[in-house]
């Protein structure tokens, strides 16, 4: 302790003295954000970085700034999680030279109500086991996912699976748009059946345009981001990984920034339209 004390160049009783010392209420405040901010991120499993942890507690009612909520998560080592890239399966069609139906979307990315637009489209999770592939319909409106499938082979089945859950969960909206890539599981007979028999619009982009897709290509990037674990021996345990991922944290917990800070699921309850009789979604 002498040596300790000498080489900070205070007294012992000085040393004490700061020790036995209260913690200030700036300390004591810190403590109470840190406790705040590691529940905000608990809610969806630590993928928010400061900016829309920030963001989550101000909805909240917590009064502090985004450059305290940064400086604590980085004292305490607390990191939002970022994007990487994944090795493409082997053998995955990505386009097929069939025809298809023209561009109905035009990269507007926006939609004026529920069920005017979704958008699909199949992506790869890699695992022990091997490969399991998972198919996405979304409303732009709100970005909710209304429609998932899982399966461990890239199929025609796959997309219409997801279209079909969205259409029950969504009360067989006609008239609506699915946009989607040239996938050849995306211009096969099935899905085509499905969409005439239900009234929904198909629509396409461009061959080998990612951008014309682009709203489906970033969904796709933050599922494989904050949610899939390469960890996970098989294909049971990670399709339990996804689904509680989609329907608790992504629907329901998670925010985004063009929503205006609320969660899809809390975006429909205050903007779902009164006349509109069709599901609303808890």
């Amino acid at each position: 302790m002498s040596e300790m004390c000498a080489a900070l160049r205070v007294t012992r009783q000085g040393y004490y003295a700061w020790k036995s010392r209260p913690p200030s209420a700036h300390a004591m405040r810190d403590e109470e954000l840190a406790v705040a901010i590691s529940q905000v991120r608990d809610e969806v499993r630590g993928i928010y970085g400061a900016p829309k942890t920030f963001e989550r507690l101000r909805a909240l009612g917590v009064r502090t700034s985004r450059k305290r909520v940064a400086r604590i998560m980085r004292e305490r080592g607390r990191r939002g999680v970022t994007r990487a890239c994944a090795k493409r399966p082997s053998g995955e069609k990505r386009a097929s030279k069939q025809e298809s139906p023209d561009d109905l979307v035009k990269r507007r990315f926006e939609a004026g109500g529920p069920n005017m637009a979704w958008f699909a489209d199949i992506t790869y999770v890699k695992i022990r086991q091997g490969w399991l592939y998972l198919a996405l319909v979304m409303d732009i409106w709100s970005r909710r996912i209304v429609g998932w499938s899982m399966g461990p082979n890239i199929t025609a089945e796959l997309a219409d699976e997801a279209l079909k859950m969205a259409l029950a969960r969504r009360n067989n909206p006609r008239g609506c748009v699915h946009h989607s890539d040239h996938g050849s599981q995306y211009v096969s007979l099935l899905l085509s059946k499905t969409m005439r028999e239900h009234g929904v619009r198909p629509s396409m982009g461009s061959i080998s345009s990612p951008w014309d897709n682009a709203a489906m290509e970033s969904l796709m990037g933050i599922v494989k981001s904050e949610c899939v674990r390469a960890h996970l021996p098989t294909r049971e345990e990670a399709a339990l990984d996804l689904f509680e991922y989609i329907e608790v944290v992504y629907n329901r917990a998670r925010i985004h920034s063009a929503l205006g800070y609320l969660s899809p699921a809390e975006f429909e309850k205050a903007n779902w339209p009164a006349e509109d009789s069709r599901s609303k979604a808890a």
